[in-house]
């Protein structure tokens, strides 16, 4: 092959790893408002390598949790179509391709920050546990400590990773960043679930804050206590990311840590009839401070 062959070749392949960003793109903006804003904030060379990572995350999630279903797909079917998606997901780590734009994009991101299937597989064996079954599914706190580590604690393990490439914390730093990061995806999780109980309980059939058939006032106080802990513990890790990731995630802390001061305050009969969610003046005003904070900091 001539020299201006490859170069053809490698032109072709950056085309098309700029199309599968795209693609990215589109996912995180028709998904979350709040993580597209979040990653607004993030410095150029954080931001798409985040998108790909939700993106190929957020696909995974539908799977399970109502787009198959909606399409026709029994739950064997679902099971299946996510055991391929897995399949092409680690094939495409390994070679650095796919012909799935999300995966192809994602792919590129976990060969570049080293992510590795220790952290996607955890992942994966989360989102098959939530392929439908006859029986509801109800979580122990041992159960919910596993689906809650492959759902949310890895993908922010993965984020990490982004953000730490080209860098040398100490063994100590790392432990704290990683500690962190594992705290601030539970808190997200476990958030999610208590805003989540009605569309959860009703429609999935699931459980993920206990074995009981419903929630109480005092249950749900339980919950904002732990969330509020993790939100705690990550909080004090942000000083040790990279200055170009701390508004970033800053915000995303800040906008959770008012989300469950909302759930906090909403009777648990109206968590089983409605979301909660902050209004998006308040979003664009956490986001704000966050960037204010951060500006001012030594790096």
């Amino acid at each position: 092959m001539s020299a201006a062959s490859a170069g053809a070749d490698d032109a072709s392949l950056r085309r098309f790893s700029r199309t599968a960003e795209i693609a990215t793109t589109g996912v995180i903006r028709a998904y979350s408002t709040s993580f597209g804003m979040a990653t607004k904030l993030l410095g150029r060379r954080h931001r798409q390598h985040i998108r790909n990572i939700y993106a190929m995350v957020r696909i995974a999630d539908e799977i399970v949790d109502g787009v198959a279903a909606e399409a026709g797909l029994d739950a064997g079917a679902q099971a299946d179509a996510l055991s391929t998606y897995i399949a092409e997901t680690h094939r495409a780590m390994r070679t650095g391709y796919s012909s799935d734009l999300i995966l192809h994009a994602f792919a590129q991101t976990a060969r570049a920050c080293g992510i590795g299937e220790d952290l996607t597989q955890p992942f994966f064996e989360s989102m098959l546990a939530d392929v439908p079954s006859d029986t509801p599914a109800a979580y122990d706190s041992t159960a919910h400590a596993r689906y809650v580590f492959g759902s949310a604690e890895v993908v922010g393990l993965m984020c990490l990773r982004v953000f730490l490439r080209g860098t040398a914390p100490t063994a100590a730093q790392r432990e704290v960043l990683e500690h962190g990061a594992r705290q601030l995806g539970a808190a997200f999780q476990n958030v999610n679930f208590l805003r989540d109980l009605a569309d959860d309980t009703d429609r999935l059939g699931r459980s993920y804050l206990g074995t009981a058939d419903r929630l109480t006032d005092a249950d749900r106080d339980a919950w904002v206590a732990t969330v509020e802990r993790q939100l705690d513990d990550a909080r004090a890790s942000i000083p040790l990311l990279p200055k170009d990731a701390r508004a970033a995630v800053r915000s995303a802390l800040a906008l959770f840590a008012a989300l469950t001061r909302r759930v906090a305050r909403t009777p648990v009969d109206d968590l089983y009839r409605r979301r909660v969610r902050v209004p998006d003046p308040q979003k664009g005003l956490l986001a704000m401070r966050s960037l204010l904070v951060t500006a001012v900091e030594p790096r």
